[in-house]
Formats: structure tokens, C-alpha cells, sequence
């Protein structure tokens, strides 16, 4: 099968390996649009383009490097979670973005569950989508969280916790814990209040264990359920 590779942007001149993103999407110009938004974001990369899922398969068969994938949910040829495991198989340890204009929340969790790297909603702004990209690349994942979604079974294991969680956090933890409610990772953190990454991580462990949860999602289920989410969130 000839596949046709549309880029965006240039490969950088400096040394090192180019960065090369890949945007999957029946839809030309919802797709060209995610390639130009990515092109904006990283300006020296790469931005591949296809527009079904066998195109998609042979675009990252043919490019080890690829850097990452934003993938619609519900493409013509192949529809929602079977797309999704098998561009993650096919993909390996190299990121994917769901893209998807559903805010369900079974559609959202099973996408991470089958190993998404985050999920993207088309509503959503470039800020988004250039934060998402961030936190993929650094081996976190983003979800969106609006409180339609964190009041329903996003997690269903996450007991609704006693008492308040800030009581239960030193005054850095708490720090940390509105920037994480923030969607903001350990690098940021860091960065926002002057420590080293590994003592963000440090401290995410330590709320992470007094909460009882194991995952930066389900500390969030938990700040909802507990009505100390942000408000401009």
C-alpha cells in the first residue's frame, strides 16, 4: 500500500534527532488544523499526517522515531477503543494523544486503560493541547477534568475521603497539591516553586500515600469528591 506522508513545519538543522509527530484523523481539516496547531507548538519538527488507521500503522512502522501520535477516537475505517490497542501496540513505548470530540467518561478511561498517553477533547485550546504534548513527552499523562467528569465513575475504586485533605498535608504539600490540581508536572512544579524536580516527586508521594491513591487522576477524583478542586480548572 503507498501512503502519502503530508508534513508540516521543517526538521531541525542542529544536531541531535528531530522531533516528528504524527496527526491521525478521518477528517482533513480537523486533521490539517491539529497539524498546524503542533507545527506552532514545536516549530522545528516534523508533523506527519494520515487519515485512517492501516495508514496511520505503516506511517509508524516506517518512522522508529517518531516523537509522538494524536489519534481520533472514532476514525471512518476503524472506530474507538480496537483503533486505539492496536496504534498502541504498533507504537511501543512512543506516546499517543487520544483526540476525541466525546467527553464521556468510559470513552476517556478505557482509552488511558489501553494505553493512551492522555486525552485530548476537540473543544479543547492549543494551550491544552501544548500542555498535554508536554506532559506525554515527559512519560505523564494528561486527562481532561472537568467536574461533569471527576463526579462520575472515573475511578471507582477512590473511596470519598474523611475529613479535609488539606488538613492532612504539610503547608509545601499543599503547594504542591494545588499545582498538581493545576494539571502541572513535577518539571513545573519545580520550576514554579524553586526545588529540585526530585523533591516534587518526594512530595507527590507523600500526598499520593496520605490520600490513599496511586495515580495523579485519582488524587484529582479525590480534590473533587472533596469540593477543594480549583475553580478554573
Amino acid at each position: 500500500m503507498e501512503v502519502q506522508l503530508q508534513t508540516r513545519g521543517k526538521e531541525r538543522s542542529v544536531a541531535g534527532r528531530a522531533q516528528t509527530f504524527l496527526v491521525v484523523d478521518d477528517h482533513p481539516l480537523v486533521r490539517h488544523g491539529f497539524a498546524l496547531s503542533v507545527g506552532e507548538i514545536h516549530p522545528d519538527a516534523q508533523v506527519l499526517e494520515a487519515g485512517s488507521l492501516d495508514e496511520a500503522m505503516v506511517i509508524a512502522d516506517r518512522t522508529p522515531d517518531l516523537t509522538l501520535v494524536l489519534f481520533d477516537l472514532n476514525l471512518g475505517d476503524r472506530s474507538g477503543r480496537d483503533g486505539v490497542r492496536r496504534m498502541v501496540e504498533v507504537l511501543g513505548n512512543r506516546p499517543l494523544l487520544v483526540i476525541s470530540g466525546s467527553d464521556e467518561v468510559a470513552d476517556i478511561v478505557d482509552s488511558v486503560r489501553l494505553g493512551a498517553r492522555g486525552y485530548i477533547l476537540k473543544t479543547s485550546s492549543t494551550a491544552v493541547l501544548e500542555h498535554a504534548i508536554s506532559l506525554a513527552l515527559t512519560g505523564e499523562t494528561f486527562l481532561p477534568l472537568p467536574r461533569a467528569v471527576l463526579s462520575g465513575n472515573v475511578a471507582t475504586e477512590v473511596a470519598r475521603p474523611s475529613g479535609q485533605i488539606l488538613d492532612r498535608l504539610t503547608d509545601r504539600q499543599r503547594d504542591v497539591f494545588q499545582l498538581l490540581l493545576a494539571g502541572h508536572s513535577n518539571k513545573e512544579i519545580a520550576r514554579e516553586l524553586g526545588v529540585l524536580e526530585g523533591t516534587v516527586k518526594v512530595h507527590v508521594r507523600a500526598i499520593m500515600q496520605k490520600l490513599g491513591v496511586r495515580n495523579r487522576t485519582q488524587v484529582a477524583v479525590v480534590a473533587a469528591r472533596s469540593g477543594c478542586f480549583p475553580e478554573d480548572v
